[in-house]
Order: C-alpha cells, then sequence, then structure tokens
C-alpha cells in the first residue's frame, strides 16, 4: 500500500491562507478607522470635562434661591461716627435726681432703675453724674445721659454668620466658582458685620424675611451696647469711651437695599428698654446721606453733624416730630448742646 504524506504549510503560505480568508473591503476600513477613532477620543475627552460641572451649575442655578438684583448706587460710607455723650444741666432749687431724670431725659422709670432699696443702683449714678444724689445743690452741674439710647446706622454688608454656635445657616450644597451671591435666610436670625465707615465695622444682629446677600447696603437703628456694671444688668446708659468698631449690636427698623422690612422687630421690643414707658427713645446719629438723612428727619443741621435727638413713640414706631429736643455734639466741650 502506498503511503501518504502531507507537506507541511510554511509560516508565510499560513499568512496567506488568513489573508485571501478576510475580505479585502475590511483591510482598507481597519486603518482607515483607526485614523477616524484617535481624533475622536482626543475630542469627546475633552469635551466631557466640562460636561459635569456645567450640568451641575444647571441643575444648582434651576434649584437655588433667586439672586439679589444690584442695588441702586451705594452711598459713601461715613466719614465721622455717632459719638456717645451727655448733656450738660445745672440743677435749680428742689431738684432731685429723680426729678431731673423724668423730666430733662424723659425717663419714666427712674425712681425703679435707680432705687434707694437697692444701694448698688444709687451708687453707680452717683458715679455717674459725680454728686451725691442725695446732697445736690443749686448751681450744681450734671451730665445727662440718655437711657437705653439707639444709634442710627448704614453700610455694607461684609459678612453673614450664625448667630450661634449651634444655628446653621442654609448654604449651597455644590459649590459654583462663577455663581452670583445667592441670599441667605435670616428669619431665624443672622449676624452681620456691617461696614459703616472705611476702617470700622459693626455685628448687626438681625430677625428679618428680606433676602440678605454680601454686598447689600442696609439701614438699622439699633441699641448701643450698654456699660457692664455689676450687679446692675440693666443699667441704662452707653459707655461713652466704647469703640463703635466691632462693637455688637440689636437691630430694629431694618432695611436692605431700597426694601424697608415692615415686619421688623421693633425697637421697643429689643430688651432692656423703657421706650413704651417713656413714649420715646433717644437716638445718636450723625447727619448725611449715608445715615441720619435716610429717615427724612428734617434736620436743620449740616451734614457730618454728630446729634442727639428724641423721637416720640407712636404705637410702636418711632418718630421724629417737630420741637423734639435736638442737640449737637460739640467737639472742643465733648458733650451735646441745643443745635
Amino acid at each position: 500500500m502506498t503511503r501518504r504524506y502531507s507537506t507541511k504549510s510554511t509560516s508565510a503560505e499560513n499568512l496567506r491562507i488568513v489573508a485571501r480568508a478576510i475580505p479585502w473591503k475590511i483591510l482598507l476600513f481597519i486603518p482607515v478607522a483607526i485614523l477616524i477613532a484617535i481624533p475622536a477620543y482626543v475630542y469627546s475627552s475633552n469635551a466631557s470635562k466640562g460636561i459635569m460641572p456645567g450640568m451641575t451649575k444647571f441643575f444648582y442655578n434651576l434649584s437655588a434661591p433667586t439672586a439679589i438684583t444690584s442695588p441702586t448706587p451705594q452711598p459713601m460710607l461715613l466719614s465721622t461716627l455717632p459719638q456717645v455723650g451727655s448733656i450738660l444741666y445745672t440743677v435749680q432749687g428742689g431738684d432731685s435726681c429723680d426729678s431731673i431724670l423724668t423730666y430733662q431725659m424723659r425717663m419714666a422709670d427712674a425712681g425703679q432703675i435707680f432705687s434707694d432699696a437697692n444701694p448698688v443702683t444709687v451708687k453707680t449714678l452717683n458715679a455717674t453724674l459725680g454728686q451725691d444724689c442725695h446732697a445736690l445743690q443749686p448751681g450744681m452741674v450734671l451730665p445727662l445721659s440718655p437711657q437705653y439710647p439707639l444709634v442710627a446706622l448704614g453700610g455694607v454688608v461684609v459678612k453673614i454668620e450664625a448667630t450661634s454656635p449651634q444655628q446653621v445657616l442654609p448654604t449651597p450644597l455644590i459649590n459654583v466658582p462663577d455663581a452670583q451671591p445667592y441670599t441667605v435666610d435670616c428669619s431665624g436670625g443672622c449676624l452681620l458685620i456691617v461696614r459703616i465707615a472705611p476702617q470700622v465695622q459693626v455685628r448687626l444682629t438681625v430677625q428679618t424675611t428680606l433676602p440678605i446677600v454680601v454686598g447689600a447696603w442696609v439701614w438699622a437703628q439699633a441699641s448701643l451696647a450698654r456699660k457692664q456694671v455689676a450687679s446692675f444688668p440693666n443699667y441704662p446708659y452707653a459707655d461713652p469711651q466704647a469703640s463703635l468698631n466691632n462693637m455688637s449690636l440689636q437691630a430694629c427698623d431694618f432695611q436692605v437695599n431700597n426694601t424697608h422690612d415692615d415686619n421688623s422687630q421693633g425697637c421697643d421690643q429689643l430688651m432692656p428698654n423703657t421706650i413704651d414707658d417713656d413714649s420715646g427713645s433717644w437716638l445718636f446719629g450723625v447727619t448725611g446721606t449715608a445715615a441720619l438723612d435716610h429717615w427724612h428727619y428734617g434736620l436743620h443741621v449740616p451734614a457730618g453733624t454728630r446729634v442727639l435727638l428724641w423721637l416720640t413713640n407712636n404705637n410702636g414706631v418711632l418718630k421724629f416730630h417737630k420741637g423734639n429736643p435736638v442737640y449737637r455734639y460739640d467737639d472742643a466741650s465733648h458733650v451735646y448742646v441745643p443745635a
């Protein structure tokens, strides 16, 4: 029987066999596909880098609160600050400390705030007046300070903080660098850092439903920080030596840009105070467009004048009436004199 031998195929022959098995169109398509795929991959890789940030910004803008529009041109910051001070009064025959404070300073609760039943209060009043209230003589000159005074301010919000470490202010969950600043909900209270002069800022506690954003201009009347006296928590006078810079104030009669908060806390709701009992309040301020002129009190004094005036309480709203006492600060004597 004749044997058959199979001839082994070489590598070249195998390659030719494989090449014949692949259609020639596919061989042409592969290099063309590679030439197209590489640039397409590079382009899509670069383009995809902006997809997620773009989508994030889109959905953030869709769900975020409405941004505040730019306010009308803001006033210039104050160059002169309000000054705490006193009024000089010459004791008349028959005067007592209670009667002087009641009639000259309109302090209806003078006899309760400074009471012999609490010797600390009378001792403190004696030190404030520089005379013994039990030994007044006609001709003595007493410096009388306004009780629980307010101050009128305007300025730019530079920072918004919580009023306590436990409070959490609502902030965006996603940081969008190019987004405009958005409003903060201060209905539960906020601490505003407000610049009122180029180098002076105050810490203003507010509670308002108005939207607030950093850069907004705010107006407020606020209770001045009072001097701390041991065993006399309701001591009524501000410290004339205290600086307004970084002073903590409670706001009332509050306005953001051109919108007044008609539901903001009334000044007679700030504690402690005697506004309702006294039927009004003393107010420190500076005349000019960046401060007191905003309230349109119609004071006939030059701009930049430090003043002290009496506001009448009309059903919880403090108003200036013609004939109310107005004093201006005298830089030479460092006291307030009739304007």
